[in-house]
């Protein structure tokens, strides 16, 4: 099974044994449980991040991307108390002294609504950028190409120079599945990213990381958690108080693209959903937002008329 390569860990085999003998699972609920953390664990080991250094935005990070890549509520759920399970052992073993789990719960039957900002909360985080620090540059080409683009974070952090087609103003992008698409960038994002590549020049660049666009300041490419951080940075800098993540730009992306006119099928292919019913939440976003719009404005709404 997929989960065996974990068993190298000490602490994970522990948890196996653990769910085995004294929690006396039968063999095929602790396959069910373990199978469900390994995709946690597969989550965190793309994006280079250690399962004792997890938190809860990493966690609801993971649990969006459960819900792209089309894995049932009832199955979300499951997972969910799988890694519940296994936190709750570390802390049993004084491996943790903080629960990461502790808000985290199943998704709920009905439809949750993600948070979408602003086009002037978004143009107030890119803004927020000090562009005198020295990294400054690479920090607002990157929260400008998750809006412009609509990208997860793992398509911003494997985004590689040679994806990017400056006359065609397309990037190209490995999704979910190793599927390749191409995605519309914008003149401005393509503006920042050409005054980003005049600072990275000077990077020492690591072997390997050539061609991968944003790179820390050691020259190596960027984790997803570096990414979250930032967006949280600027965001607070703003004066944002939105509970905000890297996906709510992606969130906003197609949101706004929804309310400009475009196609939901024309941003299925943009955001690289696998079913029109992933994409079909922008619609209840903008259904929402109309009728906020009539319960504020529309005369016969408002009293004594």
């Amino acid at each position: 099974m997929n989960a065996e390569k974990y068993l190298s860990d000490p602490v994970i085999s522990k948890y196996r044994s653990y769910l085995l003998l004294e929690r006396s699972l039968s063999d095929n609920t602790e396959l069910s449980y373990f199978e469900d953390l390994a995709k946690l664990l597969d989550y965190l080991s793309d994006a280079h991040i250690d399962y004792k250094e997890v938190t809860h935005e990493i966690l609801e990070d993971f649990i969006i991307d459960m819900s792209e890549v089309g894995i049932a509520q009832r199955s979300q759920a499951r997972v969910i108390s799988g890694i519940k399970s296994f936190y709750k052992f570390l802390l049993a073993e004084g491996i943790l002294t903080d629960d990461p789990t502790e808000l985290i719960s199943a998704p709920k039957l009905p439809l949750h609504l993600p948070t979408v900002l602003t086009l002037q909360e978004v143009n107030a985080i890119i803004d927020s950028v000090d562009l005198s620090e020295p990294l400054g540059q690479r920090n607002k080409a990157i929260l400008e190409t998750l809006y412009s683009c609509g990208l997860r974070v793992s398509e911003l952090v494997n985004l590689k120079i040679s994806n990017i087609y400056i006359k065609e103003e397309y990037i190209s992008v490995i999704g979910k599945g190793n599927k390749q698409r191409l995605v519309p960038i914008s003149q401005k994002a393509l503006r920042e990213i050409s005054n980003w590549m005049q600072d990275r020049c000077h990077l020492p660049i690591q072997n390997g990381q050539q061609d991968y666009l944003f790179l820390n300041r050691r020259g190596k490419q960027l984790t997803r958690v570096m990414i979250f951080y930032i967006v949280k940075q600027q965001a607070e800098l703003a004066g944002i108080t939105k509970e905000i993540s890297p996906h709510t730009f992606r969130h906003s992306f197609a949101t706004h693209l929804l309310e400009g006119g475009a196609n939901l099928r024309a941003i299925q292919e943009m955001l690289g959903h696998e079913s029109i019913l992933t994409t079909e939440i922008y619609s209840h976003i903008d259904t929402q937002r109309l009728r906020e719009e009539i319960i504020q404005f529309h005369p016969r709404n408002k009293g004594g008329l």
